[in-house]
């Protein structure tokens, strides 16, 4: 009798659906013969349930009201004592206003169409009764104003916590409960769990795997969980970022400090942890005391064809209640699209035109302006960029910023192709750049689309961030340029289209393409899993 496959529940805080580090995870580890459900967070508020190849998916609702912290309820007397209390009543009063500025202009109109008919007596009390309501709404209104103004500043005070008494309450919360202090400062980490976490204990794992610092926390309570029922259960947390160093998620000041000491309470019960780069490793063992080096799992692309690889067997999702699939294509679109998409085609532009590409997340600090700076310089070439929505807020200001300089015909805003067709799909441009500015989590890693970009064998621009300018240099794939510096990157994109061939050289020896494959990465993995469970 077949022994049953030892089970893994991978948990990551988005829809999965952009994530293609946590696709790959899925389906190439129950690929290797491990029961795998990827649990990750609905869109909206419903349950879908679907696979990934052999791996389940789950993509469960998160509650949204835990978002607010515990000052949020309460009202500010000493400091505001003119607001609102917290919650709906500035917005109902805002608009009962309305409602009263509407019939004050009703009772205006209604005397001057009939008060001329009225005899002198009653159209002299129909008039007084006019101003009385006028004078009377008036300063109400005043009133409301005021109280409303003050309620707005105060939500934005609360916003930016700048305050001595913010402060103060902010290191009070860390002072008495340290690494727990995140309950207080972030209660929105909570939604996580409440979305997770009894579905994790359904499924009754032999090993969690925690994508990023968001899952740890949820990781941890369900190994202890576990413990409890007389289950050992292993956890492994894979390091994405490292926290110190990364662009907030959240502009709140309070975000990155509870985000941190979330970090701290629950890292010590990870039994082996994963992480992308080396550097991140040496870093995460210094902050955590880390017994054994994190083992590296690059954030690489599969080597397989995309156009070979059986669409069936993706991503597929579909609502738990109604059986409606998730993302299913619009209609007159095609089910199945055959082969991978052309970048070229997607742009409208032939294979003469020079086309430098970026592929990712759009964010200001991924430095997509200097691209489209650059463009007065560099006459003729186009710039595709493949993100997540390309009708996204940064992606519209990239947009105007492109009409303003007159080069709007030339940009190119794209959404996503699958994971697995981004190689070939890349592989159309001229150039594919990285322009992203100096943060400390932006130093220490090769990033997905430097892997993507080298697969396609694209000559590469990279800003002077430390990891992969080295990196460039050392293979002569590409050029590196000083980060913000439009100048400096028209220099390099110049160098880089005047002879592209010559960077893609560097493809056939000094880049170690082999190594930079999923394939090897899920090795890695595979070897973590299988030593955390032989410890059982």
């Amino acid at each position: 009798m077949n022994e049953p496959r030892p089970r893994i529940a991978m948990l990551v805080h988005n829809n999965v659906k952009g994530d293609s580090r946590v696709q790959k995870q899925a389906r190439s580890i129950a690929e290797l013969g491990w029961d795998v459900t990827l649990f990750g967070m609905s869109p909206d508020t419903s349950l879908y349930e679907g696979t990934i190849g052999k791996a389940r998916v789950e993509l469960r609702p998160m509650p949204t009201n835990l978002n607010r912290r515990p000052h949020d309820f309460r009202r500010a007397r000493l400091r505001e004592p003119l607001a609102y209390p917290p919650g709906v009543t500035a917005a109902w009063k805002r608009l009962y206003l309305r409602a009263q500025r509407a019939e004050v202009g009703a009772a205006k109109a209604e005397y001057a169409a009939l008060g001329s008919g009225l005899a002198p007596v009653p159209r002299a009390f129909a008039w007084a009764s006019l101003q009385a309501k006028r004078v009377r709404f008036k300063l109400w209104s005043r009133w409301v104003e005021l109280r409303c103004r003050r309620t707005d500043a105060l939500r934005e005070r609360r916003k930016a916590m700048t305050s001595p008494l913010d402060r103060f309450t902010t290191g009070f919360w860390q002072a008495v409960m340290g690494d727990r202090a995140w309950r207080r400062l972030e209660p929105g980490l909570w939604r996580y769990e409440l979305a997770l976490g009894h579905a994790i204990d359904q499924f009754d794992p032999d090993v969690i795997h925690a994508n990023d610092f968001s899952m740890l926390g949820v990781g941890a309570r369900a190994k202890l969980r576990a413990l409890a029922r007389g289950r050992q259960v292993k956890l492994v947390w894979d390091a994405h970022e490292y926290l110190p160093g990364i662009t907030p998620w959240n502009a709140h000041p309070r975000w990155r400090p509870a985000q941190m000491a979330h970090e701290r309470e629950f890292a010590p019960y990870a039994d082996a942890v994963v992480t992308v780069s080396a550097a991140l490793g040496d870093l995460l063992r210094r902050d955590f005391g880390l017994k054994e080096d994190p083992a590296v799992v690059l954030n690489a692309p599969m080597a397989v064809d995309g156009a070979a690889i059986d669409r069936d067997r993706e991503l597929m999702l579909f609502a738990a209640k109604t059986g409606e699939r998730l993302w299913a294509p619009a209609a007159g679109e095609p089910e199945r699209p055959a082969g991978v998409p052309s970048l070229r085609g997607r742009c409208g532009i032939g294979p003469e035109v020079p086309l430098m590409v970026y592929s990712g997340g759009d964010a200001p600090q991924r430095g997509l302006a200097t691209m489209i700076e650059a463009l007065p310089s560099l006459p003729d070439v186009h710039c595709a960029f493949v993100v997540g929505n390309p009708e996204g807020r940064y992606s519209t200001e990239l947009k105007a910023l492109g009409k303003e300089i007159g080069v709007y015909d030339r940009l190119h805003f794209l959404p996503y192709v699958e994971y697995f067709q981004v190689v070939e799909h890349l592989s159309e441009a001229d150039l594919g750049v990285i322009p992203i500015h100096h943060w400390p989590n932006h130093e220490i890693a090769l990033i997905t689309k430097f892997f993507e970009y080298s697969h396609a064998r694209l000559p590469i621009v990279v800003s002077d961030v430390k990891a992969m300018s080295e990196a460039v240099r050392a293979t002569g794939q590409g050029e590196v340029f000083t980060a913000e510096d439009t100048a400096d990157f028209v220099r390099a994109a110049q160098r880089v289209l005047a002879d592209p061939e010559r960077y893609r050289r560097a493809y056939e020896g000094a880049a170690d393409l082999t190594a930079w494959t999923w394939e090897r990465q899920a090795e890695v993995l595979d070897g973590v899993y299988r030593r955390v469970h032989s410890r059982r």
